[in-house]
């Protein structure tokens, strides 16, 4: 596997604390999605560490296909059309 699966076409409303670390799914396989949670495996692809610079509410892409990652910067809109 080469590109990511589309885990969904719509992003992750997530609260994060300042200094908390995530580990963001890449692969789009992950049943804990949006985080990983090692599903990723054998695909060539591996999980992107997150530190969050402030406690705020952040969107995390489910579609996988940002170019901001682990935000998303509405890619999915493509899926959906």
């Amino acid at each position: 596997m080469t590109l990511p699966h589309c885990a969904q076409a719509s992003p992750y409303e997530v609260d994060l604390q300042e200094g908390q670390k995530i580990f963001w799914c890449t692969c789009g396989l992950s049943d804990s999605q949006p985080f990983c949670d090692g599903q990723h495996k054998g695909t060539g692809l591996k999980s992107l560490c997150y530190t969050a610079d402030a406690t705020k509410k952040v969107w995390l892409c489910g579609c996988k296909q940002t170019k901001t990652p682990p935000f998303c910067d509405g890619s999915h809109e493509d899926i959906e059309s």
